[in-house]
């Protein structure tokens, strides 16, 4: 006679949290949409970028490299690298999730830092895991709406004021991409990664062409993280 009220108390802490998470995440989306009509790009390409990339370190990534002067190349580079370790976030949630199909594309795009640690925070077998699942797929929807919406009003707004440098916008662009990483920053090893990276850019920025010290610090916390996660399975 508890369980069916039981799940719906969980299933609406579950849902209170997914959209919570969504509104503090859109808050740095506004901030992706201006910055994107800082380096140039048009409201549409701004937009495709939250549509289609939907990883706020990459996307930030992306456009800092192209603010910088980088090469189209190296700014894809770089969001490549940070966007890797969604390929592992997929890995461990497909056996939580049991897609196919269509599901499982949406379920991979969907994929990121939030609906991940939601899905994981939840008991896998409460509920023959229908906590986990409705914790990820709320979560990931939440964020990816919230998002977009939030990259297009940034957008356009920075198209109605003007030059958005004259407000020190451009300057968020860092802002942004640390606030969005440094909550993954919970123990020495991944602080490590983030200093090490961190020191790698400042040192090569001055000696070598704009984008090619950003990529060099994504290779280096990369490594880090590898060679840590080799001694911990070892």
């Amino acid at each position: 006679m508890t369980a069916a009220p039981a799940w719906d108390a969980l299933r609406s802490e579950i849902l209170r949290k997914a959209l919570s998470i969504g509104i503090a995440v859109s808050i740095y989306g506004v901030s992706f949409g201006a910055l994107g009509s800082t380096t140039g790009l048009s409201i549409a390409q701004t937009q495709a970028l939250s549509l289609l990339m939907f990883t706020g370190a990459s996307q930030f990534a992306l456009v800092s490299t192209i603010a910088s002067g980088g090469t189209a190349i190296a700014a894809v580079a770089a969001s490549w690298l940070l966007g890797t370790r969604n390929a592992a976030y997929s890995l461990r949630m497909s056996p939580v999730l049991q897609v196919t199909g269509a599901r499982k594309l949406l379920a991979s795009h969907l994929t990121i830092d939030e609906s991940t640690a939601m899905g994981l925070s939840q008991d896998e077998k409460l509920h023959d895991g229908n906590a986990s699942k409705l914790a990820f797929w709320s979560t990931g929807l939440s964020v990816f709406v919230l998002w977009n919406v939030a990259t297009f009003i940034g957008a356009i707004t920075v198209k109605a004021i003007g030059d958005p440098k004259a407000l020190g916008l451009d300057a968020a662009i860092a802002a942004g991409l640390f606030a969005l990483v440094w909550p993954q920053i919970k123990d020495k090893h991944t602080l490590s990664a983030a200093m090490g990276g961190a020191l790698i850019a400042l040192v090569l920025t001055p000696v070598l062409p704009a984008g090619l010290p950003v990529l060099a610090a994504a290779v280096v916390a990369v490594v880090i993280g590898w060679s840590w996660s080799k001694q911990v399975n070892a």
